[in-house]
């Protein structure tokens, strides 16, 4: 893919991005995009957790829930609670195997809580586990070496946590429009001691 002889412009390295994010996005499916901003809307707390990139997208969610008057916490900050059966876990995982989420999935599940999770498996332990599952048509970490090397010209998982940010923006969308919300709503809430 990538020649010595032949170097490729940082402007066309962006357009086969955008290339890739609206083959993998213009696939999303409209059901298990509502059924997860229902699942998100009824909770009374909403917790969310990822693991390295996916977990950083998920904490750019959790900013856009919390300027939407939702109560919501990353998990493994020093101010989360516990959860309990009024609450939803929402998990960022491509695999949908990372040790740390299947776990936290479970204790969710043992504690009442549903579990949601957006994924490039939705075959995974964690899909098992999960009440709502949004799947992400893009290439996992381990394929992007292989034969999936085919879906992506980026490394390991940059593809899914990209579509994944713009997929959760899509969600905070859904969810704003059934709440009948409008962005000067949230403004509002925007953090003020920067």
């Amino acid at each position: 893919m990538f020649s010595k002889d032949k170097q490729m412009s940082s402007r066309q390295y962006a357009a086969d991005i955008l290339k890739e994010l609206e083959r993998t996005l213009s696939q999303l499916d409209d059901a298990e995009m509502q059924a997860m901003a229902k699942q998100v809307l009824a909770a009374e707390r909403i917790f969310v957790a990822g693991a390295g990139r996916s977990g950083l997208m998920g904490k750019a969610f959790a900013m856009r829930l919390m300027q939407m008057g939702l109560t919501v916490y990353v998990v493994g900050e020093t101010v989360t609670p516990g959860i309990g059966s009024a609450d939803f876990l929402l998990l960022c995982s491509g695999s949908g195997e990372t040790g740390g989420l299947v776990a936290m999935a479970r204790k969710a599940n043992q504690a009442g809580a549903p579990v949601g999770l957006i994924t490039i498996k939705p075959d995974s332990t964690i899909a098992q586990l999960a009440q709502a599952v949004v799947r992400l048509p893009a290439s996992a970490k381990e394929d992007t070496a292989g034969a999936g090397a085919d879906v992506t010209i980026q490394p390991m998982g940059s593809l899914f946590e990209q579509s994944l940010l713009l997929s959760m923006d899509a969600l905070i969308l859904t969810m704003m429009e059934m709440k009948g919300m409008t962005g000067a709503d949230m403004f509002s809430r925007h953090a003020n001691l920067e």
